[in-house]
């Protein structure tokens, strides 16, 4: 029974497989002879005739016909085994392959995983690109506004200020400065623009006009009067930059009387700071001076150097008169904004500006008295004997020579050097805020004739390393406002702000822990700067009211961790009473 089932078994797999059937039938009995086979009788040949099952005589299968290429299995058994065997040398040798190629990135080098200062350079880098492309949008939507061209003006602003959203700061106090900066411009500039659609001033003046009316003569007497002292003081200081603002607004094509505007907006001190935040001869606030390329940062703001902040008023004053087209219009606006004026101009419900006057009285106080003030100071120069003002000599214009700094060196080191007083170097860089050349190339200024007695001993000066920013920590009492913390501990309000991202300048709440920024050392230790108090009796000082543990180790003159060992405490808060020894 088990020879005739497998006989069954092998035939419906010869018949399904389609190959050529041998028919072999057993001579004599199987069990005697089991390897003799003969063909089957009454098996017809044709393979598409009915094979009867049942007549065929059982067979026993010899294992060595199966190895064999022509076996019972037939040909197609052949075929097959070969292309498996294909198949499996083709497997081998891709895995072969694949064993090479790892073989391969095993030898290659690790590449190690990159640092916390690494990855913060990279998203610096990053934030820095997105704003410098934002800045190129801005620079491509003036040229389409310059054009006329208002509707790619705005998409370009549109596609600049998308940019300056994706920047991410940080905690970088230059990349937030810039953000703002600029976030700030492009907003106003959107407003500009579409403001400027439906204004359209009446001529093009090229000429300031020397207008004399009640307003004007009201200037006059003051300059007569109160603000005498200041008109003198303030043409004398003009001759240290007068000579380099003709030849610039002279390049430019503009009048050279607007070289008399620094008068008007800092008396011509470089170092004038206005309660709006404007600073320079020119009196930019940060904006407008980021807006028309003043650089400003923890080392420089270019605001303060009169040559750069002259190159950036003139941009400013030549796109003031695109959009309003006369002189004393344009003044009014670089006092109060252009948004400003033009929103006046829009409220008079007329499409043009035919009279400056007709819009005095709208403006606000300050620039209402600007333009007039102005006038009043070109009438005085023009002729001083007529209004009585004796005008002293100028001082004589500043002359220097550049020496390119590659590493950061303190201004007085240089002075020093080359001998010239820590003054006259910094009158020659007022745009340094750290009195010491930024840690990147930096063209510095010095008297002329110094110049190869610096390169001479420039390598002997040594590298700065700014002092690392030293914090001391508040916890807000009941009471208490920014004022009084910035006020408690020699700051300022604004760099409380900044060093906790308060949003809402005036708020914080009881409780709350602020971080304050001081002028520390390296090693963190923080010092007064005035005289250290006498030690109590005793080496010991009782807490009082408002007291901190770093106001005391302020006051006596000690670290503040070791205050905090000599009296074993776990933490720095301090109780009304207790008893501290504030001497080892």
């Amino acid at each position: 029974m088990k020879i005739r089932f497998l006989e069954y078994a092998l035939l419906l797999i010869l018949l399904t497989s389609g190959c050529t059937l041998i028919k072999t039938s057993v001579v004599g009995n199987p069990a005697d002879n089991p390897t003799e086979v003969r063909p089957l009788q009454g098996v017809e040949e044709d393979n598409e005739k009915a094979v009867d099952i049942d007549a065929l005589v059982p067979v026993e299968i010899n294992n060595e016909a199966i190895d064999d290429d022509c076996g019972i299995y037939g040909a197609c058994e052949n075929e097959s085994t070969e292309k498996i065997k294909d198949e499996k040398s083709q497997i081998s040798r891709d895995d072969k392959a694949l064993e090479t190629v790892l073989a391969e990135k095993a030898q290659e080098p690790a590449v190690p995983e990159k640092t916390e200062a690494e990855k913060k350079a990279e998203e610096k880098e990053k934030a820095q690109n997105l704003l410098d492309t934002s800045l190129e949008f801005c620079t491509a939507s003036q040229e389409y506004w310059s054009e006329g061209d208002l509707v790619n003006a705005i998409a370009t602003l549109d596609e600049a200020y998308a940019l300056v959203l994706k920047v991410r700061p940080g905690n970088d106090p230059d990349l937030i400065q810039q953000k703002e900066d600029l976030r700030f411009t492009i907003s106003k500039r959107i407003l500009e623009i579409y403001a400027s659609r439906y204004t359209a001033v009446n001529g093009n003046h090229n000429e300031i006009p020397l207008t004399m009316n009640k307003h004007v003569e009201k200037e006059i007497k003051r300059f007569q009067g109160r603000e005498k002292r200041f008109l003198i003081e303030s043409y004398k200081r003009s001759g240290r930059y007068m000579d380099k603002i003709l030849v610039a607004l002279k390049k430019a094509g503009l009048p050279e009387e607007l070289a008399w505007l620094p008068l008007i907006e800092s008396g011509f001190k470089v170092k004038a700071l206005s309660r709006a935040r404007a600073l320079g001869l020119w009196q930019f606030i940060p904006s407008t001076g980021y807006k028309f390329g003043l650089k400003r940062d923890t080392w420089i703001d270019e605001r303060l150097d009169p040559e750069k902040s002259t190159a950036a008023a003139i941009a400013y004053l030549k796109e003031l008169h695109k959009i309003f087209g006369d002189w004393t219009t344009v003044l009014a606006a670089y006092n109060c904004g252009e948004g400003t004026v033009l929103k006046k101009i829009r409220n008079q419900k007329i499409n043009y500006l035919d009279n400056f006057w007709d819009l005095y009285q709208q403006l606000p106080r300050e620039t209402a008295r600007y333009v007039p003030k102005f006038l009043a100071v070109l009438h005085i120069l023009k002729d001083p004997a007529k209004y009585g003002i004796t005008l002293e000599e100028p001082e004589s214009q500043l002359v220097y020579e550049t020496v390119t700094i590659e590493k950061p060196v303190q201004l007085w080191a240089v002075a020093n050097k080359i001998g010239v007083s820590l003054k006259e170097l910094t009158d020659l860089n007022p745009e340094l805020r750290r009195k010491a050349t930024p840690a990147t190339s930096y063209a510095l200024k010095v008297p002329a004739g110094k110049g190869e007695v610096l390169l001479a001993g420039l390598n002997e000066i040594a590298k700065w390393s700014p002092p690392k920013n030293a914090y001391a920590y508040h916890r807000v009492r009941k009471g208490e406002t920014l004022s009084l913390i910035a006020l408690r501990y020699h700051t300022s309000v604004s760099k409380i702000v900044r060093a906790n991202n308060i949003r809402r300048k005036h708020f914080i709440r009881v409780g709350q822990k602020l971080k304050i920024p001081l002028r520390g050392s390296s090693s963190g230790s923080i010092y007064a700067s005035s005289k250290a108090a006498r030690v109590p009796p005793g080496g010991k000082y009782k807490v009082k009211k408002g007291d901190s543990l770093w106001l005391i180790a302020r006051r006596y003159k000690i670290n503040t961790k070791k205050l905090q060992q000599i009296n074993k405490l776990e933490t720095t808060r301090l109780r009304v009473g207790q008893v501290l020894r504030v001497a080892e």
